[in-house]
């Protein structure tokens, strides 16, 4: 599936980028050109960083008994 039609980058090129050590939107940028020109992809290409990073988008707050 592509991520990013303008520059041609799949899901599969984000997911490597990820695995290959690639944590932000910007640095995802420089190494596949994704989000790089309408930025319409930008959303969906950090979902996928953080998915293979294991962090949540929106983490909840941790509980502390009294």
């Amino acid at each position: 599936m592509y991520v990013c039609i303008c520059n041609g980058v799949t899901e599969r090129a984000v997911r490597q980028a990820a695995a290959d050590g690639v944590y932000t939107l910007s640095e995802l940028t420089r190494r596949t050109g994704c989000a790089g020109t309408c930025g319409g992809c930008a959303d969906f290409a950090q979902q996928i960083l953080d998915e293979e990073h294991g962090r949540v988008a929106f983490p909840l707050p941790l509980l502390v008994a009294a």
